[in-house]
């Protein structure tokens, strides 16, 4: 282990579902740094976080969750794999995690960009510091320009340029990071449910000729150290199933779980991906 990654003490991950913790977790190591995962119960994947140090603990108990972080010696944290957002009668706080929610207060009513800003803030008050996982995973961020042997032609350039409005609107509302546009029309957009069930109910209200396109983008001013939008093979087949013909994302800002897995799977089933260039998701001056 290098010096410097010694001197900054284990990386901690606070694992939701999906592929990346333990990518996380990996990336890290291979860069000598060792590693301490929380992964939240009933979120978390045991096969994904169970080959590295970990303690899986109820989403509430904050006040264990921060004191095995600072017993592991973790000062830098990622917040990494999807979590559904529990009511309040299912969080059930400890002591510790009824502090941090009056101190999150109204973000914890507000949409998901807003709510982890606020979850940011008060773990730099306790005295970590959140690294995006963009920051660790560098070659799982979405490149620029065509991935894998399809392009969208000038329509798909069309619908993918009405998505970005459309996600730029649903952004800075902070309601959701993507949406399925069809011949110019928005036939669904993200909100709480995910991407997964967006996809299906575009799927349901599919207009005759050629199939729409996924935009996902950065919500404007999001916090970026949390909940990136995220892409996976699953995504694709999805987006095959609900009879859309390309997925566009914002290059730079987008994290791929598997590229490899994510282009092969588009060039089998017909689909283009095209990483959109961050300029030309910037809204008009």
């Amino acid at each position: 282990m290098s010096a410097t990654a010694d001197d900054c003490g284990p990386l901690g991950i606070l694992a939701g579902g999906g592929p990346l913790p333990g990518q996380v977790a990996a990336a890290a190591i291979a860069a000598g740094r060792d590693v301490f995962v929380i992964g939240f119960e009933d979120f978390a994947e045991p096969d994904v976080i169970g080959a590295y140090r970990h303690e899986l603990v109820r989403l509430g108990a904050a006040g264990r969750i921060l004191s095995r972080l600072r017993a592991e010696g973790c000062r830098d944290l990622v917040l990494i794999g999807p979590v559904r957002r529990p009511s309040l009668r299912d969080l059930r706080p400890d002591a510790d995690g009824a502090r941090i929610l009056a101190r999150i207060g109204r973000a914890l009513f507000a949409g998901d960009d807003g709510l982890l800003a606020a979850i940011v803030r008060v773990l730099g008050e306790e005295g970590f510091r959140v690294v995006g996982a963009h920051e660790i995973l560098r070659e799982a961020v979405g490149p620029a320009g065509v991935l894998g042997r399809l392009a969208p032609d000038s329509q798909a350039h069309a619908d993918i340029a009405r998505g970005i409005e459309a996600a730029r609107a649903l952004g800075a509302a902070d309601i959701g990071q993507g949406c399925v546009v069809q011949l110019g029309v928005v036939l669904a957009a993200e909100a709480i449910e995910g991407t997964d069930r967006m996809l299906a109910r575009a799927g349901d209200l599919a207009q005759p000729g050629p199939g729409g396109v996924l935009v996902k983008l950065v919500k404007p001013g999001q916090e970026r150290r949390a909940d990136l939008p995220t892409i996976g093979p699953r995504t694709v087949e999805r987006a095959h199933a609900a009879g859309l013909r390309g997925i566009a994302f914002e290059a730079g800002g987008t994290l791929m779980t598997d590229r490899a897995a994510c282009i092969e799977a588009a060039d089998r089933l017909g689909l283009f991906l095209y990483g959109i260039p961050s300029a030309h998701t910037e809204p008009p001056e």
